[in-house]
């Protein structure tokens, strides 16, 4: 017993001057994935706490004329190569995809994914990004197929089916490069939360083809103008037909989509509009305009309960919100408490873990934190 504790001890200390000489990360049991923004310039990667995440989803690789396109080959290569660093040292299991997409470049997927040729087209050059720059998966984030997201946006009834043949194609190519490389690649997707994406994409036949299914349980607002929550857990109000992450879930569930591969949505930034009237601090109140939010680690640090802002928490939707009776703004936002909710939501569901837009909107990670608490 002696000579064992002396081995351990030895370990200990040469783990501590040598970081080859480390134990093996105990594997996590969730998923726990950041959007990284490459969009904004270069990623501060030492800023990034890789051993709380498993995945991490670069954003975003535009699509032009059927290809998946790097618009900044310069910044986003030495970002791949930081990231790549990143993770050899500090979470080697850790998942780097390339995010396809997001709400500013999906204005050209409908066209990409048109005909069997183009989908041929715009899948290998998907998968030509992850080859060349040795990263782990392709994420399609499409807002949205058959319907408008920004304004501009091509968009087509063809869409619903192209988009589970787009995933067919690409996980064909993923397929042929973990031959080549002997090893697994993943393929995932960033959903709209409403039920009209549900009703505008084949999600029981999409699935089969992906990894990971990453329902964007935010950006929900009140309906009909109204203020509202942005991403609440659960329904509020009197009304049948709000929108929440539980009815999300449950739609893609009935959807087809099981449990297993869904991945709940948390945002790491706030909403604000104001509101017609202080009546009920401003929810279900008009809307009168929209009003800067912010990062978490701002609000916390400079709103909460702070500068004329009270905290307060909607028991039955599970969401905090701030509300402003001079200015009559109300900001919604995400927790520790709300992210507490929403990890014992993903236990007790036996989803596949949580994600979160983005990463650097809580520089000081007291979300990050709060998921590493709660999800093992």
């Amino acid at each position: 017993m002696k000579s064992l504790r002396n081995l351990l001890l030895l370990a200990l200390g040469l783990s501590a001057i040598c970081p080859a000489f480390t134990f093996a990360q105990k594997k996590k049991k969730y998923i726990v994935n950041g959007y990284v923004g490459g969009f904004r310039g270069l990623v501060k990667t030492e800023d990034i706490d890789a051993e709380k995440l498993t995945h991490i989803n670069y954003a975003f690789v535009n699509v032009q004329d059927s290809l998946a396109v790097l618009t900044n080959l310069a910044t986003d290569s030495t970002n791949f190569r930081k990231l790549n660093e990143m993770k050899a040292a500090k979470n080697p299991d850790l998942k780097i995809l390339i995010s396809i997409g997001g709400w500013s470049w999906s204005e050209n997927f409908s066209d990409a994914v048109l005909t069997e040729t183009s989908r041929r087209k715009f899948a290998k050059s998907s998968v030509d990004i992850v080859r060349k720059f040795n990263l782990d998966g392709v994420d399609i984030d499409w807002e949205y197929p058959a319907m408008r997201g920004e304004e501009g946006n091509v968009f087509r009834p063809e869409d619903k089916q192209n988009f589970t043949l787009m995933f067919k194609a690409i996980r064909e190519e993923l397929d042929m490069l973990e031959k080549e490389k002997s090893r697994d690649y993943q393929l995932t997707t960033a959903v709209g939360g409403s039920k009209s994406f549900v009703d505008n994409t084949e999600m029981g036949l999409a699935h089969p083809f992906l990894d990971y299914v990453f329902i964007m349980t935010y950006d929900y607002g009140g309906k009909n103008g109204t203020v509202g929550h942005h991403t609440n857990l659960y329904d509020y109000g009197d009304g049948e037909d709000g929108s929440s992450a539980d009815r999300s879930v449950k739609n893609f569930m009935a959807a087809g989509v099981p449990a297993s591969k869904i991945v709940l949505g948390a945002a790491f930034y706030g909403k604000g509009w104001e509101a017609a009237s202080a009546n009920n601090h401003g929810l279900g109140e008009k809307r009168i305009k929209a009003v800067q939010g912010g990062g978490y680690t701002k609000l916390k640090d400079t709103l909460i309960n702070q500068n004329g802002y009270k905290k307060f928490y909607d028991e039955k939707a599970k969401a905090p919100y701030l509300f402003n009776d001079s200015t009559k703004v109300l900001i919604s936002y995400e927790d520790e408490k709300s992210i507490q909710d929403k990890c014992e939501y993903v236990k007790k569901n036996k989803l596949a873990g949580i994600f979160f837009w983005e990463y650097f909107n809580d520089p000081k990670e007291y979300l990050i934190n709060e998921i590493s608490k709660n999800l093992d």
